[in-house]
């Protein structure tokens, strides 16, 4: 079934094009809570006692877990394992709507990331918000075998009143 599925790999377009009916207008009011989440991404693994290497695709998918209020996503960075920026996936910042979901791609070909891979995302809201679900799947093929494996961000900074639920 995966092999009938659109390439993931075509020409690569923005998030804002490629999830347009997940964003939403920017809120009116001003933003009073912000925060980041550090979210640990392998495109590569060292297997073998580093004499083979696997590279893995990596989509990170950030989730607004809030049923009414919009999160505003700052930034998402992809730092390798030197912590040197590789990519940022945003222009500018976007408003998800409540229950949306976005994603950043990285190809399995694209090895930049190296073997200590992350994504930093950072996340704004108008007032109380419920935390939010941020976390990268990697999915790679070792000859025959096929592998598959979240993380799950981790909340690292907080400013403001805190999440609703926290």
């Amino acid at each position: 079934m995966l092999a009938q599925a659109a390439p993931a790999c075509a020409e690569p377009s923005s998030i804002e094009q490629s999830f347009a009916t997940s964003l939403t207008a920017m809120p009116s009011q001003p933003l009073a809570v912000t925060g980041s989440f550090y979210v640990p991404a392998y495109s590569s693994v060292s297997m073998s006692q580093g004499k083979l290497r696997a590279d893995f695709s990596v989509t990170l998918s950030v989730h607004n877990a809030s049923e009414t209020t919009p999160l505003v996503i700052k930034r998402i960075a992809y730092f390798d394992t030197a912590g040197k920026l590789v990519e940022s996936f945003l222009k500018a910042p976007v408003a998800l709507k409540p229950f949306a979901t976005i994603e950043a791609f990285v190809a399995a070909t694209d090895i930049r990331g190296g073997t200590g891979a992350n994504f930093v995302v950072d996340w704004a809201a108008s007032g109380e918000i419920a935390e939010s679900v941020v976390e990268a799947l990697m999915i790679g093929s070792i000859a025959s075998g096929h592998y598959a494996f979240i993380t799950q961000g981790r909340s690292v900074k907080t400013v403001g009143k805190n999440p609703a639920g926290n």
